[in-house]
């Protein structure tokens, strides 16, 4: 049986007087690949920056491991085993591609850093032909690989990608994705938003529909992948 990674009960996130995320529940249990899916503005993005501790809930909980993290800053959310992938890279531009791997283990032991590298390049080849290259000079599927191996780095016990095919050519998208399922297959646990409906299904155990703030629709993904309702809005169909 799978034991509970992540547990969000009740949540409630503001921007001011904007009501962004409204009593949102759910969970992510080991080995699953999680899949958030909804429009620009519904309140994913909201959603996993509150559980990396950049936002804050002001109502419920959110236990990882077990531990409420409520208030646990996002520094040492890391440490425990909590790696995001933000929306838009943001890979460190001036330093190396290996460079930007190093800075993602700074939470490890020395004697961690070269097996993380090797993992790294064994789902990233192509980092590692890039090793050297400075990292605003790659292209932008390249730097989304980056930002994934960087949060890989971490050894974390769960993995957010935030929009991981934005922006990418379709032939970039297939990529990115089936590196997702190749992390998930060596046992890395993903919750995953993203706007590409189809693709996030697609690999998905289990799937949330956000609304405006609101969790609407759950099931697995092949459930939602044939759900009439989610075909029509996100799905084309």
């Amino acid at each position: 049986m799978s034991s509970r990674i992540l547990s969000v009960e009740d949540i409630n996130v503001y921007y001011g007087a904007i009501h962004a995320i409204k009593d949102v529940s759910f969970q992510v249990d080991e080995g699953e690949i999680v899949a958030l899916i909804g429009a620009n503005g519904a309140g994913k993005s909201t959603t996993l920056k509150t559980l990396s501790g950049l936002l804050r809930s002001q109502t419920g909980s959110i236990e990882f491991l077990g531990e409420n993290i409520m208030h646990v800053p996002a520094d040492k959310l890391v440490a425990r085993g909590l790696a995001h992938v933000p929306e838009g890279r943001r890979v460190f531009a001036q330093m190396t591609v290996e460079e930007n791997l190093q800075m993602g283990a700074y939470t490890r032991p020395a004697s961690e850093i070269e097996p993380g590298l090797e993992r790294v390049y064994t789902h990233f080849p192509r980092l590692q032909e890039r090793r050297r290259q400075v990292a605003g000079t790659l292209s932008g599927g390249e730097q989304q690989m980056l930002a994934m191996g960087r949060a890989l780095m971490s050894s974390p016990k769960l993995l957010m990608l935030d929009e991981p095919s934005m922006g990418l050519a379709p032939i970039l998208i297939e990529q990115i994705f089936q590196i997702v399922k190749e992390l998930h297959e060596a046992g890395t646990t993903i919750l995953l938003v993203e706007q590409n409906a189809q693709m996030a299904l697609s690999i998905a155990s289990r799937a949330y529909v956000m609304e405006t703030g609101n969790i609407t629709i759950t099931g697995t993904g092949d459930e939602l992948l044939h759900n009439d309702e989610v075909r029509k809005a996100y799905l084309g169909g």
